[in-house]
């Protein structure tokens, strides 16, 4: 039997399989509304199998978007918008959904990818003053963000608080908390980016501080029968930044306040990053993970092949795996990936006849 196709319980949310999507900006919202695109995007990855969709970052508020085109969730007309897709999509699939929230921090305030990417500044058209722990830059390119005062700090965790609340009133079943890829929180985490000398900066229980902040009030405030989880990146990949010793205290100390899962990916957060991409490079951090804390863990990053994912569940090393760019790729990967376990993934009736030729139908 396969173990990829197994049951997971996140809280009290009961996934099919092991199988998520993982967060995908599209940089296609407008001021923050979802738009046609999302319904139609979101609409595809929902009928895919796979065990649960997340929603891509999500800003908490218009300044914490990476680029103009950034999913919103802070005011009645983009909760709203977003409601009107998920009605769409819910139509025709009973698939889980949840969503990400997030605030990009210093890496906020740029143009969309197929337009460049780059970083723009508060006199470019479509860009603001960015915020960040501290007034350190991104890169040599990207314009000085400001230090965040305590206000500031106040403003943020109600404005996470404010999205958790919409996305309950939405019927969203699971929140992710975007602490990863050199966004806002993991800025605070990483000693690269956090240069205060507050109580939010300095030792790694005042780098830590915030994030178990945001993640307390969060819960306190989302329904209790549904989960909430963080998405960390591990590992800096830059000396003397952010790693794996860090990811494993800060993961026991989320774990110890009830975190329900927590999905471990790397890097994001300096240019001077060194990563040796190759298959399952950033599983062992999920692992190690694994091993600290008693909360489901998350896999991600480059797991392309049905056999490779099977692996990592059925050898421990993780409890869930992500899939991002496989699943634009190959919507239907987990029908592909059933039919070559001998497993079986829910389809639309719409959709039965659609088995291969000969073969035993991995859909039901």
């Amino acid at each position: 039997m396969s173990q990829l196709f197994s049951e997971l319980n996140i809280g009290q949310l009961t996934l099919n399989n092991r199988i998520i999507i993982a967060p995908m900006c599209q940089y296609s919202a407008n001021n923050g509304a979802a738009s046609d695109w999302h319904t139609i995007h979101l609409g595809q990855l929902s009928l895919s199998g796979a065990g649960l969709l997340i929603l891509e970052a999500t800003a908490v508020n218009p300044e914490g978007r990476i680029s103009y085109g950034d999913l919103g969730l802070w005011n009645n007309e983009t909760q709203q918008a977003l409601d009107k897709s998920l009605k769409a999509v819910r139509q025709y699939s009973s698939m889980p959904i949840g969503i990400q929230l997030a605030h990009a921090g210093r890496k906020a305030s740029t143009e969309k990818p197929w337009d460049g990417g780059g970083a723009l500044s508060p006199t470019d058209e479509n860009g603001w003053q960015t915020l960040a722990p501290s007034a350190v830059a991104y890169g040599e390119n990207s314009p000085e963000p400001k230090a965040m005062s305590q206000s500031d700090i106040d403003s943020l965790i109600k404005d996470f608080v404010s999205a958790a609340k919409r996305a309950d009133e939405l019927g969203l079943d699971l929140i992710e908390l975007h602490g990863a890829h050199g966004y806002l929180l993991h800025q605070f985490l990483s000693p690269l980016s956090n240069k205060r000398d507050d109580e939010y900066g300095g030792s790694l229980q005042n780098r830590m501080r915030i994030v178990l902040e945001v993640f307390k009030a969060v819960r306190a405030e989302f329904n209790s029968n549904k989960p909430v989880g963080i998405r960390i990146s591990a590992t800096d990949w830059v000396e003397g930044g952010w790693d794996l010793e860090q990811s494993v205290a800060l993961a026991k100390a989320l774990d110890e306040l009830g975190c329900d899962f927590i999905h471990v990916s790397t890097a994001g957060l300096s240019p001077e990053q060194q990563i040796p991409v190759k298959p399952n490079f950033q599983v062992p951090f999920a692992t190690a993970i694994k091993e600290a804390v008693n909360m489901p863990v998350i896999a991600v990053g480059l797991i392309t092949e049905p056999q490779q994912a099977e692996d990592i569940i059925s050898e421990q090393q993780a409890d869930g795996v992500a899939l991002a760019r496989g699943i634009l790729y190959d919507p239907h990967w987990p029908w592909h990936a059933a039919a070559e376990l001998g497993a079986t993934v829910t389809a639309p009736k719409q959709y039965l006849r659609s088995s291969p030729h000969g073969k035993p139908s991995p859909i039901k």
